[in-house]
């Protein structure tokens, strides 16, 4: 019976370590659209640092209802909210992807001139060092949904730079694109949800 579970997990194993690392090239193969991801998100990021008059409206409703939403909840509660919310913004950075990479690049600049936005509006109150209380929220987070949209903008640009346009292909790129997601971005989010919630309930 030890021996049956053994051979089950070392199966298990392989197949997980095979995954991550065929996800791990895949990543490695598309780094150019992550690096574009990268730059445009930070570019964004910068914009709305220096200019956070854009949608102010909009943007401050949202924190209220995150907050809103957050009020009250248990650190494990914390860290599950934070985590749906990351995958559900990974998941469709890539799956609409298909639509010419359009919804990964809105996706792009929105989460960056956001982050501008409220990096301008807690430094007016708290001061330059309070960046430091929010670096270890976006290790993680960051990184995962930029590979995210550098998957998306991947499959949104078949199109155009596959040499052999046909349904087969299309449907190796996708596997490849949610191969690498469940394997590299889930696990980063995780990690992402765990820091997060301990850091804002222990923190602020």
């Amino acid at each position: 019976m030890k021996q049956k579970k053994r051979i089950s997990f070392d199966r298990i194993n392989k197949f997980v370590y095979s995954n991550f690392k065929l996800s791990l090239d895949y990543i490695k193969e598309i780094k150019i659209y992550v690096w574009f991801s990268v730059i445009l998100f930070f570019g964004i990021g910068i914009l709305g640092y220096m200019f956070p008059v854009f949608f102010e409206e909009q943007i401050l409703t949202m924190i209220a209802e995150l907050i809103r939403q957050t009020e009250g909840l248990s650190v494990l509660e914390l860290i599950r909210f934070i985590f749906i919310n990351n995958v559900k913004s990974g998941f469709f950075a890539v799956i609409f992807g298909v639509f010419l990479g359009i919804i990964p690049l809105i996706i792009t600049m929105m989460n960056g001139y956001v982050l501008g936005f409220v990096a301008n509006k807690t430094i007016a109150i708290e001061g330059v060092l309070v960046l430091w209380r929010l670096l270890p929220h976006g290790i993680f987070e960051i990184p995962a949904i930029m590979i995210s949209i550098g998957l998306g903008l991947k499959l949104g640009l078949f199109l155009f730079f596959s040499k052999d346009k046909t349904w087969k292909e299309f449907k190796k790129w996708v596997v490849n694109s949610l191969r690498a997601f469940i394997f590299v971005v889930v696990p980063l989010l995780v990690v992402a949800g765990i820091i997060e919630g301990i850091l804002i309930i222990f923190l602020g």
